[in-house]
């Protein structure tokens, strides 16, 4: 007991505590194979609980900053997001607000407007709805040819009036369109031509009386083509002396 360091004086407080003191050897002997399962004892142990612990604050170190960076980065994802849906909405209505003025414009009445085909604008579709003067509300997949190139034409140059671009380039937009739809058409070029230079290659007629300069591309002999460029306002001015 003495070799074991055992409280003498309050050993028979314990044992009195314990019960009956039969039970005393299944436990020794209980103890005594539990201690035998835990094998020999591992001296490095305490060495290797303090590399370890030293590896854990290493390892804990990175961890904090990949988190911390984790964090700033889905804030700011979250405000970007945020930012986008504002700007994307107001584009968005400002872009509705112009088509929905220049589509009657070009049409001689009628009214179109784009809507959203999602909850989240950032994930949303857009569909354009068109109805042309004396038709019904419908999609532009139902239209025909010439009412298509005319709302296409809205939505480009509502597009245009949000930030004008200094140069638009239509290639043969007036093909499908009557005359009438190409003198509207013609008109609101005109208009547009204060902020944009135009540059269109057309067929028609209508279309090029509206041009500053003509250049045509013609082919007197088979194998050769040739440019030919008219100035209109010098034409004009040439005509008027003449008269």
């Amino acid at each position: 007991l003495a070799e074991a360091q055992a409280d003498l004086a309050g050993l028979p407080e314990a044992l009195k505590a314990w019960g009956r003191a039969s039970t005393l050897p299944g436990e020794i002997n209980r103890l005594t194979a539990a201690i035998a399962e835990l094998g020999a004892v591992n001296l490095a142990a305490l060495d290797e609980l303090t590399q370890s612990r030293e590896r854990k604050d290493y390892l804990d170190r990175p961890a904090a900053d990949l988190t911390e960076a984790l964090t700033t980065l889905e804030s700011a994802i979250r405000q970007i997001d945020r930012e986008s849906r504002e700007l994307l909405q107001q584009t968005f209505d400002i872009v509705n607000a112009n088509f929905g003025k220049l589509f009657p414009a070009l049409f001689g009445g009628g009214q179109a407007r784009l809507i959203l085909t999602g909850e989240e604008i950032l994930d949303s579709g857009v569909q354009v709805i068109a109805q042309p003067p004396g038709k019904r509300n419908t999609s532009i997949h139902l239209l025909s040819g010439g009412e298509k190139a005319l709302t296409a034409t809205s939505l480009v140059f509502a597009l245009f009036q949000i930030n004008p671009a200094p140069f638009c380039l239509l290639d043969e937009v007036d093909a499908p369109l009557d005359d009438p739809n190409t003198e509207r058409f013609c008109k609101l070029v005109r208009e547009m031509s204060a902020e944009t230079q135009f540059l269109f290659i057309s067929h028609n007629k209508i279309t090029m009386e509206l041009a500053n300069q003509l250049i045509g591309i013609t082919m007197q002999e088979p194998g050769v083509s040739r440019v030919v460029a008219v100035d209109i306002n010098e034409v004009k001015f040439k005509a008027a002396r003449l008269l």
